[in-house]
């Protein structure tokens, strides 16, 4: 497989961008053709998933809806318009010696992409390799592996139907954790490894693998309610963090409340979120402004509380004196993902934007905005929570390299 990806990556990586992007649209036309063909597949994985005790939530992040599908459609569509990044010139200058020097981006080659639990990555990455003349290794979850298989299916069909080389991508489908671990030590065809799922996974990959491991996909994200902030106004953005869809990686685990509205702040929020299913884990500082629910609405929070990841409708709850309480809160306990700030403080906001180490910031925003969707990115092959190459949503740009360009006149060094 790692010998078929990589030379499917060199005939890829010097596709036109009209073939890529016909690639591009026929999936999405494909996703709208075979539409009952995957809803059935994913039907049978949430149905062995429910059989075999499968939270709510886990179940949530697998499922294939109506609307999901259409997203992934338009997602397509709107990245083959974007502009294609594999051959953009940049940084150009002309040396003293007369040299014309510039860079060129390029593909990354291929990419081994290990993921878990959400079928739509599949199309996702998909789309974003074919865009940037990158090959692809996909291994995903046990338990998604008809929902995969369906999709795999329409991507290789849009492949050859755009004559592009259907060894771009490469689905391993047997779900021995000892593939996993091959694929990891493939360095002599792959070129980076992206691990798309919980802490554990990021981990085995960084520990076992021979090849740069991109790490993100895993956050615990915090907002923070300012003394100035506006109240009521930030009622509706702290539901939509936490409920628009709890099971995802930038929904809101953590609700950091200046003392100074805590007593009038906190009670409210209970009384907002509740009837949308969510309970709440409070820090004392938070608790002694709460009644502790006997229906298991409001309950203590647990030291480690404050290091979950909740991916449910479950919300910590904690009181600070100051927005230094907050910073040192969130970077202590943030896995630099996405915090946000709710102030009409603009010293605060500065202050926010500078200190807090995360991939994404925000101020007067919800954390559920870091989607390469709604950057404009198209879709996003991860979220990366780490320094080099990419931080943030990895789109286009993120999933290419480069090569200096030096142009001369029969030019020598002297």
């Amino acid at each position: 497989m790692g010998r078929r990806a990589s030379i499917a990556s060199r005939a890829l990586s010097f596709a036109a961008t009209g073939e890529k992007n016909n690639a591009l649209l026929q999936m999405a036309s494909l996703l709208e053709e075979f539409r009952s063909v995957i809803v059935a597949a994913n039907q049978t994985d949430i149905d062995d998933a429910a059989a075999s005790g499968m939270n709510a939530a886990a179940i949530d992040r697998m499922t294939l809806t109506d609307a999901r599908l259409d997203g992934l459609s338009h997602d397509l569509r709107t990245l083959a318009r974007l502009p294609d990044p594999i051959g953009e010139r940049f940084d150009a200058v002309t040396l003293p010696n007369g040299m014309k020097l510039s860079r060129q981006r390029v593909p990354l080659g291929v990419m081994g992409v290990i993921y878990e639990s959400r079928p739509n990555v599949t199309i996702d990455i998909a789309g974003l390799s074919i865009k940037t003349g990158n090959a692809v290794i996909m291994r995903g979850g046990k338990e998604t592996i008809h929902s995969n298989q369906a999709l795999v299916e329409i991507v290789w069909k849009a492949l050859r139907e755009s004559s592009l080389p259907e060894d771009a991508l490469q689905f391993i489908e047997d779900p021995d954790r000892n593939l996993v671990v091959e694929l990891l030590k493939l360095h002599e065809y792959v070129n980076v490894i992206i691990p798309r799922g919980g802490e554990g996974l990021l981990r085995f990959c960084r520990e076992n693998s021979r090849i740069p491991v991109i790490s993100g996909g895993v956050g615990i994200c915090h907002i923070f309610v300012d003394q100035s902030a506006d109240l009521e106004k930030s009622l509706p953005v702290i539901h939509n963090a936490k409920t628009q869809r709890p099971s995802v990686c930038n929904a809101l685990d953590t609700l950091l409340v200046h003392r100074a509205v805590a007593a009038r702040f906190l009670p409210r929020i209970v009384e907002f979120l509740a009837p949308s299913g969510v309970t709440f884990r409070a820090h004392p500082s938070a608790l002694k402004y709460l009644k502790e629910a006997g229906d298991g609405v409001v309950r203590p929070a647990a030291e480690e509380d404050f290091d979950t990841e909740w991916m449910s409708l479950v919300l910590g709850l904690k009181v600070v004196d100051g927005i230094d309480e907050a910073i040192e809160h969130v970077n202590t306990h943030s896995l630099g993902h996405s915090d946000s700030i709710l102030t009409e403080d603009a010293s605060n906001a500065a202050r926010w934007i500078n200190e807090v180490d995360s991939a994404v910031v925000y101020v007067n925003a919800s954390t559920r905005f870091t989607d390469g969707g709604q950057f404009g990115l198209g879709a996003e092959v991860a979220v990366s929570t780490q320094r080099l190459h990419a931080r943030g949503p990895m789109g286009l740009r993120e999933l290419t390299t480069y090569k200096w360009i030096g142009e001369g006149d029969y030019l020598a060094r002297m």
